[in-house]
C-alpha cells in the first residue's frame, strides 16, 4: 500500500514538475502553517506522525463526497475513488484542447500511454477539429 518506491520508469531521484492552480497552492501553505510537515515531508500523517491508512482515505473520501455532491451523485460511481479526479482531469485537459504532451508531461505519462488510455476523450471532435484547421489555413476553401 505505501511502498517507497520512485516514481514509474524514472531513476529512484528523479522527480516531476506538478503544475497546480493558484488556490490550490493556498490551501495547501495553509494546511503546512498549521499541522506542518511529517520528518519524511509528507503532508498528511495520523495523529502519530505515521502513513495514513488506506481504510481512513477511504472513510474521508466518502464523507467528502456526500457533503460535495447530491444525492443522485452520491448513489452514482461519479468520483468513486480518489483517482478518479486524476483520470477526469486528464480527459478535461484533452478535450479542452490541451496538447497532448502538454497533458502527458503534466499527468506524468509518455504521449504514447496518454493518447492509449484516453483516446476515447478524444474522440468525436472532428468538426471542432475541422474548424480549427480551417482558422489556421485563414479560413481557406470557405
Amino acid at each position: 500500500m505505501h511502498d517507497r518506491r520512485g516514481l514509474k520508469h524514472r531513476a529512484a531521484a528523479e522527480s516531476r514538475v506538478v503544475p497546480i492552480p493558484p488556490e490550490l497552492v493556498g490551501i495547501l501553505r495553509r494546511h503546512v502553517d498549521r499541522f506542518g510537515v511529517a520528518d519524511d515531508s509528507r503532508l498528511f500523517r495520523s495523529g502519530k506522525s505515521n502513513v495514513v491508512a488506506a481504510s481512513t482515505y477511504s472513510r474521508m473520501w466518502k464523507a467528502a463526497r456526500g457533503l460535495a455532491l447530491a444525492p443522485v451523485q452520491v448513489a452514482s460511481p461519479l468520483a468513486g475513488r480518489p483517482y478518479d479526479l486524476r483520470h477526469a482531469v486528464v480527459s478535461l485537459w484533452l478535450k479542452s484542447g490541451v496538447p497532448a504532451p502538454d497533458v502527458a508531461a503534466r499527468a506524468g505519462h509518455s504521449v504514447d500511454v496518454l493518447l492509449k488510455v484516453y483516446a476515447k476523450c478524444i474522440d468525436g471532435q472532428e468538426a471542432t477539429v475541422n474548424q480549427r484547421i480551417q482558422a489556421a489555413l485563414g479560413g481557406l476553401g470557405e
